[in-house]
């Protein structure tokens, strides 16, 4: 199948762009959830307003197990996507044996290729880390940052990194002053970008703005529900990447992750994690218009390292109310920052400030229906929350008190919206494809089949 496919390929034409599309914590329900309840949001109940990717000719799915365990990490499943092997969970760019692994961006960037890596976390996070990083543990993030400006790809962009001058060592050099040192270009905010534009610089990082030191909020971007005017997304950054990679060079592969798809999740927070599938799809319409303008030398590859939180569209009886999720006006993060800076604020806050605060954010009593006994639940642990009894949830990647927690858990039960875990699981996760030989990426396939696939499409 796959010489007669590529035989096709090679009759309309050479793949000179690749686009590689990863949603972190994506699965088939984290993207059949998005269209249905933005279908919902229209009028739609029963229907879909689909994503783009759900409407490319070609489609799969793909296994996501790693070398150490049936349930992977970041780490592992990131290095596979990069490199087409299994490691061990926790391992970036290296096999289970402490080997250095190739990625197919290293692989294609000596072939002369230009090579964008963007996302919308930090720059030096496990999946972006995947393609140029190799370290035996995904927390080293000082040293995969070092090892990014080695890597001599032609841009990079995102959050910014984690640790520019280390977690503990003040003495280190700063990864944004090394970057720089070594022909790079850092660029902070998208109005910055204007200025660059037509200039002569061959290597770019845009990162939002930061501050001197480029520590103040090199975790991630801002969730699509939070966000604000000004602030820095994935759309923005790829069609800022693919002028500049176009201009440079005559084939370009880019890597672009919904990294915040995965955070979300890890906080069983489904509002915010349909939003970031959203607008990973808004960045890939950019790819697409490219797509348009070069359909026979355009390849566009969509999936994800894994699925987060165990998602399940029903939890109780046949129905689903997905419309509900309109009324939350924030991530369960910033909800729980509302509620610990009321109690900042105030000692001893009333039970009408805490409601106050869930009428505004989650249309709780106003526009959705709360319950006596529901009611009497969310009192009860407002008291043990003024009573510095309640305890917070930790998250993956953020501590979210108790009642900005039970919040956003209420609001998706009402919702008919059920989590299995705050971690990920097991599930196959979904291979969307369009352009020459796209055929290749349908049906079935282990997520080390993924690059191999790339690489014959592309020789």
């Amino acid at each position: 199948m796959v010489c007669t496919v590529l035989c096709t390929l090679y009759a309309f034409g050479e793949i000179k762009y690749v686009f590689y599309f990863i949603g972190d914590g994506m699965g088939s329900n984290q993207v059949l959830g998005a269209e249905m309840y933005r279908s919902a949001l229209q009028g739609e109940p029963l229907g879909r307003v689909q994503t783009l990717m759900t409407t490319f000719p070609y489609s799969g799915s793909a296994s996501s197990y790693s070398k150490s365990n049936g349930i992977t990490d970041s780490a592992a499943a990131g290095t596979c996507l990069a490199t087409g092997q299994k490691t061990k969970n926790g391992m970036l760019g290296l096999g289970p044996d402490s080997t250095r692994l190739t990625t197919i961006a290293e692989e294609l960037k000596a072939q002369g290729w230009g090579i964008g890596i963007m996302t919308t976390v930090a720059i030096d996070h496990a999946t972006p880390g995947a393609f140029y990083g190799h370290v035996k543990k995904r927390s080293m993030y000082y040293e995969i940052g070092q090892q990014l400006s080695e890597s001599g790809f032609d841009f990079f962009g995102g959050a910014g990194f984690h640790y520019p001058q280390g977690k503990k060592d003040d003495e280190k050099i700063n990864l944004y002053r090394l970057a720089e040192e070594r022909g790079y270009t850092v660029v902070h905010g998208a109005e910055e970008v204007i200025n660059f534009q037509d200039s002569a610089i061959s290597k770019m990082i845009l990162v939002q703005a930061t501050d001197d030191q480029g520590a103040k909020h090199g975790d991630n971007l801002s969730y699509a529900i939070d966000r604000k005017e000004g602030d820095l997304t994935l759309r923005q950054i790829v069609s800022t990447a693919i002028p500049f990679l176009a201009a440079r060079h005559e084939r370009f592969f880019m890597m672009v992750e919904g990294g915040m798809i995965d955070y979300a999740c890890h906080g069983d927070d489904a509002a915010t994690a349909f939003g970031e599938v959203w607008d990973m799809d808004e960045a890939m319409r950019e790819a697409f218009a490219f797509y348009q303008q070069h359909p026979e030398e355009t390849l566009i590859i969509v999936t994800a390292d894994h699925e987060t939180g165990g998602l399940a569209l029903g939890n109780s009886d046949y129905t689903l109310h997905l419309d509900l999720l309109q009324h939350q006006q924030c991530s369960a993060w910033i909800l729980s920052d509302l509620f610990s800076q009321l109690f900042k604020e105030k000692q001893k806050p009333s039970w009408e400030d805490v409601k106050r605060i869930y009428k505004e954010q989650l249309g709780f009593w106003d526009k959705v229906e709360i319950t006596a006994a529901e009611d009497a639940e969310l009192k009860t642990l407002f008291k043990s929350a003024r009573a510095k009894k309640s305890k917070d949830t930790k998250t993956m990647y953020k501590t979210i008190n108790a009642l900005g927690d039970a919040g956003i858990a209420l609001l998706n039960q009402k919702a008919h919206i059920g989590w299995t875990t705050r971690a990920h699981s097991a599930h196959v996760v979904p291979i969307f494809a369009i352009g020459p030989g796209a055929e290749i990426f349908s049906g079935w396939h282990d997520n080390t089949e993924i690059v191999p696939l790339i690489k014959e499409a592309v020789k």
